[in-house]
């Protein structure tokens, strides 16, 4: 993989970064509904599950489940934990910026007959106060895994969450940890994962060169990615500075993909370090509308 850091001021709404992150996902779209990393077996049984941080995060802060919450899914892919929440009695709409995932959304809402609970809308998170007028509509915001990454602005995206919640509605954010993604590759001797990337980068990209996928061994033709590092503090920050108030930030030792060729299989989809806990590889934040 070769990578590269570009300055950029981007418009969150449109520029090569967005064009080309977009074909990369469009591309990776059918190669996930057809990997064993994506299994809807048990969705389609009528018993789709999260990862077990989510689950058990999701438990105690809806001790009495989601039935009748009102959730707007940022990013949702091609919406299989759209449909895991729906599956549980709340009303979600995904949102996504790539049209084949919100395709394919729609097909399984159907095939799983959730349509009625599920809507999905083809969009730029950006523009999602655009495409959903809907403020101060929603219960809960939920975004996980591989999300922030993807966007250059992250001031405006907490925004765009505080404006979609409810007074007292709460966003639920997982995702990797920032200070994970400052390694890449591994060394020879020890097999640890080796510092690639600052810490921090203001208004910087990285752009890579790599058509390998997280999900499968597929190789992709579409290599060309943008992403952002985006520092623990300043995504606390942004949500502050939204309006939000913080329920809890947790650190965990464990993410759901093979981050790091040393990480072993932990079970249930997740993966960690082999024995001492390194560093922390994801992140999971509570963040609540005020009622008054």
């Amino acid at each position: 993989m070769s990578t590269e850091r570009v300055d950029l001021e981007p418009d969150p709404r449109e520029g090569d970064w967005l064009e080309a992150n977009r074909a990369q996902w469009d591309e990776r779209v059918p190669v996930h509904v057809a990997s064993e990393f994506y299994d809807q077996t048990a969705l389609r049984e009528g018993r789709g599950r999260l990862y077990r941080i989510e689950e058990a995060e999701l438990a105690s802060l809806y001790p009495e489940g989601l039935e009748g919450l009102r959730v707007l899914h940022l990013q949702c892919h091609f919406g299989a934990d759209s449909l895991v929440l729906a599956q549980r009695g709340a009303s979600v709409v995904g949102l996504d910026f790539s049209r084949p995932a919100i395709d394919q959304a729609r097909a399984l809402a159907s095939e799983v007959g959730l349509a009625d609970r599920a809507r999905f809308v083809h969009a730029n998170v950006y523009d999602a106060r655009h495409m959903l007028p809907e403020p101060e509509s929603f219960d809960l915001v939920f975004t996980t895994w591989g999300t922030i990454t993807w966007l250059p602005d992250i001031v405006e995206w907490a925004r765009i969450v505080a404006w979609f919640l409810k007074p007292g509605g709460r966003l639920y954010f997982a995702d990797n940890h920032p200070a994970a993604q400052v390694f890449d590759g591994a060394d020879a001797a020890t097999g640890l994962p080796v510092f690639s990337y600052p810490y921090s980068h203001p208004g910087q990209a990285i752009v890579a060169e790599d058509g390998a996928d997280y999900a499968t061994d597929a190789v992709l033709q579409q290599t060309r990615s943008f992403e952002w590092q985006h520092p623990l503090g300043e995504v606390v920050e942004a949500l502050l500075d939204a309006g939000l108030r913080l329920e809890f930030l947790r650190e965990h030792y464990e993410v759901p993909w093979r981050m790091h060729e040393a990480l072993v299989d932990r079970g249930e989809g997740m993966w960690g370090w082999p024995a001492e806990r390194w560093l922390p590889l994801s992140v999971s934040i509570a963040a609540r509308a005020p009622r008054d």
